[in-house]
């Protein structure tokens, strides 16, 4: 790919979803797909239109085809239409739930239709490298499916849960993306380069709109979306490590993922099932402690870039010192969640939110089931 195709496809997403943001706000009120608070959510502001997913997927769209046009890429033909039809369906399902709502176990099982739809596609874990002798195995079919399964419906559910303050999933997924689409450019995978610019840039042009304080929130077709496309940029952008291989973009998703963890085993320590909401994820916590609704997302964008960092450093170390680097890694982050408090049980239900926190769609705040959203 040459510098001005780079260039041309980001700008076109970027135009297309800032251009197309305002009509979907119209659209959004026009059918009632709106926003309605309540006691689990941050937002307190009543008719905010959701249904911000269709500006950055109309984005993708023109990006893609832009693409299509002016990029010789191999593979995007065969690998893109499996991505197109999983992320129709996911965004179908998100428009559905912004407007009437869907229970949870339908949307679980039309993710995962998606899912299939992807790794049919090419989308999978399909190769490993063993760390001691460097040699590359092959996934057996028997594992594929279902670790690729659950990578894709593990980090599309995450991104759902994110999504509780203005601009942080939107923003928090522009730099995720960033990330994943230079590991994909440095391994020469340029099927994932390609979505990962095209996504970066409809993000890009989506967040003005989004950022604090909000003018739309992202929705469930948003946030299932930009989580589904990330799963995906994640599975491309993996092949090119020499050693561990899915350590790059699990630190580079490493936010979202830590507070679906961290929730799931704080709803399982307290006797309560893992579908059920509470408020008191990292993006809760942070409010909380920042008193600001703008520096919590920010600090959340930090902390992002900075486990992006160190996703684009991991995939340049080779040997044992990975082990060192990891454990490294490792400690800091756990020190990080102690100081966020978010081992914690007790943080709040009732604890303040401060008057000028606003909050995207929360849906993950809302419904509750993370890993079923």
């Amino acid at each position: 790919m040459e510098a001005f195709q780079v260039i041309a496809i980001v700008v076109a997403a970027a135009v297309t979803a800032f251009l197309s943001t305002p009509l979907v706000i119209r659209l959004a009120k026009r059918i009632g797909a709106i926003d309605r608070p309540n006691a689990r959510k941050v937002s307190e502001r009543e008719a905010m239109p959701l249904l911000g997913g269709l500006a950055v997927a109309l984005g993708c769209v023109v990006g893609l085809s832009l693409a299509f046009l002016i990029c010789d890429v191999e593979g995007l033909s065969n690998a893109l239409p499996g991505f197109a039809a999983g992320s129709t369906i996911l965004i179908g399902v998100g428009v559905w739930d912004d407007r009437f709502d869907l229970r949870p176990l339908y949307k679980f099982g039309f993710q995962l239709l998606a899912a299939g739809l992807a790794i049919e596609a090419g989308f999978r874990f399909d190769l490993f490298s063993n760390f001691v002798t460097r040699e590359t195995i092959v996934v057996p079919a028997w594992l594929l499916w279902p670790v690729s399964l659950l990578w894709i419906v593990g980090v599309t559910n995450a991104m759902n849960l994110i999504d509780g303050l203005d601009g942080l999933s939107s923003g928090v997924g522009a730099i995720i993306a960033g990330t994943l689409t230079v590991l994909c450019w440095q391994g020469e995978q340029w099927v994932g380069a390609v979505v990962g610019f095209v996504l970066f840039g409809a993000l890009v042009g989506y967040l003005p709109f989004n950022f604090p304080p909000a003018r739309i929130f992202l929705g469930d077709t948003g946030s299932l979306f930009i989580g589904y496309a990330l799963a995906l940029l994640a599975l491309e952008g993996y092949r090119k490590t020499a050693l561990f291989t899915f350590m790059v973009p699990l630190m580079a998703l490493a936010i979202p993922l830590l507070d679906t963890a961290l929730s799931i085993l704080r709803r399982l320590r307290s006797g309560r099932g893992v579908f059920s909401a509470d408020r008191l994820h990292m993006h809760h916590r942070l409010l909380h402690r920042e008193g600001s609704h703008r520096s919590a997302v920010l600090m959340l964008y930090f902390l992002t870039a900075c486990f992006c960092m160190i996703a684009v450093s991991f995939a340049q170390i080779d040997g044992w010192i990975a082990f060192v680097y990891l454990g490294a890694v490792v400690a800091v982050t756990f020190r990080l969640l102690r100081n966020l408090d978010a081992f914690s049980l007790e943080f709040t239900a009732e604890a303040p939110i401060p008057p000028d926190a606003s909050g995207d769609d929360g849906e993950g705040d809302d419904d509750g089931p993370e890993v079923a959203q």
